[in-house]
């Protein structure tokens, strides 16, 4: 978009063309990660025309759910900014708003699948990819609703604006082709880099990415083997399909009601601790998959996994703004997006090498549910540590000197300094006669 377009704003607007953004990302969203998801369906179909096993086969589905979360390539070039854009434009209401734009992924795949079952039969796996693939063309119409904005922490003071012309000039009157100039755009490139990682550096975003590392391990099996094992459990084809309108479907209540129960002031300041608990039950979902084997049954778990999907997936951005802020949100969520690609490679085929060895999902969805519950642990062992170090820190800056101030890596452990001197300065205004001009004179 041209320069003419960007909107000024000093914080985020939370609405106006906010909304629109949300809608935008609400689309991309369908197009993205509900035809992903989508393609589960064709895991059958695709076994039986290439007559291969299911790790094999699982490979299809790894290599495109990989790709969407890639940053550069594929729908990552939608996915990913879209989300960020949403980040930029709410702050009050940004689980709301982000519970509303993710939901698009619970409310496509409750319609897509069906849908898809049914170009199947209609048009056979052929035709049916390519349907998917003119609608995944509305893309182009989501991008053009997406208007940048310049927030305060955006903008750069005249001294660093004076900076930037002045290395300008003085590059310009270099010889490109000298070593100064190469060593001074190495160096500018590196300080560049610098400044928009630092949050690498952070042992809070270092612990967030471990942690999904684990939990995209356990996600991704289930949409790709859900409908197989059901068909292999004595549900119909149309029944299976069914089953993943009704995840999709809870899907979509877990993102709106999550985000606007986290936007609450009594949950304001636990989204954290709700992040973890939704990633925790979908693990405990797992565990319990193996011995439901009728639809009556799975239809509960649908709803349940669903659920908590929605949720997690919504606070993923709202607590990674949390850790890093809004400025470096965009290369955040990159990061943590891309860190989404590689289990999401390489834990279908792990599930379906498991399948083929023991003859049943058991250990698959095992193995997929201890990943998702060791992802909660992990965060909320993090969390713990870090309290006991800033009660540990309060408690030591009270016994040594009240007026002294402790700082540690992004803690500080305040004294009561201040009602100290508040409380010393009323004992002294007590303790001294005041001076009154029409006191008598002994």
């Amino acid at each position: 978009m041209g320069k003419g377009t960007r909107v000024q704003s000093t914080s985020p607007p939370d609405g106006g063309w906010g909304w629109m953004i949300v809608a935008g990302c609400f689309l991309v969203t369908i197009c993205t990660r509900a035809v992903t998801r989508c393609i589960s369906i064709f895991f059958v179909e695709f076994q039986t025309y290439f007559t291969q096993d299911y790790a094999q086969t699982a490979w299809i589905h790894s290599i495109v759910d990989c790709v969407t979360m890639l940053c550069g390539l594929g729908f990552a070039l939608c996915y990913s900014p879209a989300i960020a854009m949403v980040g930029k434009y709410f702050s009050r209401r940004k689980a709301l708003a982000y519970g509303i734009a993710m939901s698009g992924s619970g409310i496509g795949t409750f319609i897509l699948a069906p849908v898809v079952q049914l170009l199947i039969e209609q048009f056979s796996w052929r035709g049916a990819l390519l349907i998917l693939g003119g609608f995944v063309l509305n893309l182009c119409v989501c991008g053009a609703l997406m208007r940048p904005i310049t927030l305060k922490e955006d903008q750069t003071t005249p001294e660093q604006n004076h900076i930037s012309r002045t290395e300008k000039q003085d590059f310009k009157r270099v010889s490109p082709c000298s070593t100064l100039t190469k060593k001074w755009v190495h160096t500018c490139l590196c300080c560049s880099l610098q400044q928009e990682y630092s949050f690498l550096l952070m042992s809070d975003f270092v612990v967030l990415a471990i942690s999904v590392l684990f939990m995209a391990y356990g996600c991704s099996p289930l949409f790709v083997y859900l409908v197989p094992y059901a068909l292999s459990v004595g549900v119909s084809h149309q029944q299976a399909a069914f089953l993943m309108s009704i995840l999709g479907v809870i899907d979509i209540i877990g993102n709106i009601t999550f985000g606007w129960l986290t936007d609450r002031r009594c949950l304001k300041n636990y989204r954290y601790v709700c992040y973890l608990f939704a990633v925790g039950l979908d693990g405990l979902c797992y565990l319990c998959l193996p011995m439901l084997r009728s639809l009556p049954l799975l239809v509960p778990f649908s709803c349940t996994f669903g659920y908590f999907d929605g949720a997690y997936v919504t606070l993923i951005p709202v607590v990674t703004a949390e850790i890093v802020g809004t400025t470096s949100l965009s290369s955040a969520l990159g990061v943590v997006y891309f860190l989404h690609a590689v289990p999401y490679l390489v834990s279908p085929p792990i599930a379906g090498r498991l399948v083929d060895m023991t003859g049943s999902y058991t250990a698959a969805f095992l193995l997929c549910g201890f990943s998702m519950i060791l992802s909660s642990v992990l965060l909320g062992f993090a969390r713990l540590v870090k309290k006991m170090r800033k009660t540990q820190l309060w408690f030591l800056a009270k016994e040594s000197d009240p007026k002294l101030q402790l700082w540690t890596n992004g803690s500080v452990a305040y004294s009561v300094a201040r009602e100290l001197d508040h409380k010393d300065e009323q004992s002294v205004a007590l303790t001294v006669p005041r001076y009154s001009p029409t006191r008598p004179v002994a």
